[in-house]
């Protein structure tokens, strides 16, 4: 088994409605969204398998000493303790050869949560096996990527995160332009909205390769 801590929007936003049907399903149930595409599944079934989300804590195994429900306290408590973070404008971008929401600008309270994150839930996660660390093919990352994997079991923090909710897996240049476009006509005006991060979740992997479901929500604390 394995865990994440991720943002997503609650599972009735429009937002996560229209991404469960690109992706063909919902991380919150399990359910197909929609009937298989061969072309759409094509792009999408990588991040199908995690469901739609932006990371906070890559996911992992718990530490021998921890179990699933210190996990869930720990995070109730932490999210009573956060302001929500607005992000001004979502937008559709190409990240090399994926395609996800990024913020146009990244509030700098985006990363300091990110941060938080990470460092609080540390002591949770079980160091990586030599196998885990490979499959992250540290010989493709920077030295600053590969000492982040080694301390922190993922690369991409700190200094190195982006915030950024993915939609499909890597495409060939020859069908970026139709991956852009199916992008473009099913998210239509929600390109380009405002998000409030309000909510992390429990991403939970039952068995290695299985699809990620969300075990549970847990609110910022209420504004106002």
């Amino acid at each position: 088994m394995r865990v994440a801590i991720y943002f997503t929007p609650p599972a009735g936003a429009e937002l996560t409605r229209r991404a469960g049907e690109w992706l063909g399903r919902s991380a919150f149930d399990g359910e197909a969204t929609r009937e298989p595409e061969i072309a759409l599944d094509a792009l999408t079934s990588e991040p199908a398998r995690y469901g739609f989300h932006a990371t906070m804590k890559a996911p992992f195994r718990l530490a021998e000493a921890a179990d699933l429900e210190e996990l869930d306290a720990r995070l109730a408590a932490f999210c009573a303790s956060r302001d929500p973070v607005t992000i001004a404008n979502l937008k559709v971008a190409q990240l090399g050869p994926f395609f996800a929401f990024v913020p146009e600008t990244a509030p700098p309270a985006l990363g300091e949560l990110e941060e938080a994150v990470v460092r609080a839930f540390e002591p949770l996660r079980a160091a990586l096996t030599e196998e885990e660390y490979q499959r992250r093919h540290p010989e493709r990352l920077s030295e600053k990527e590969r000492e982040n994997l080694k301390t922190w079991g993922y690369p991409h923090v700190f200094d190195a995160f982006r915030f950024h909710m993915t939609l499909t897996g890597p495409v060939a240049p020859e069908r970026q332009d139709e991956a852009r476009e199916r992008i473009a006509e099913h998210f239509g005006n929600l390109d380009g909205q405002p998000l409030t991060i309000d909510q992390l979740a429990i991403f939970l992997e039952p068995e290695r390769g299985a699809p990620f479901r969300v075990h549970s929500l847990h609110r910022f604390r209420p504004q106002g």
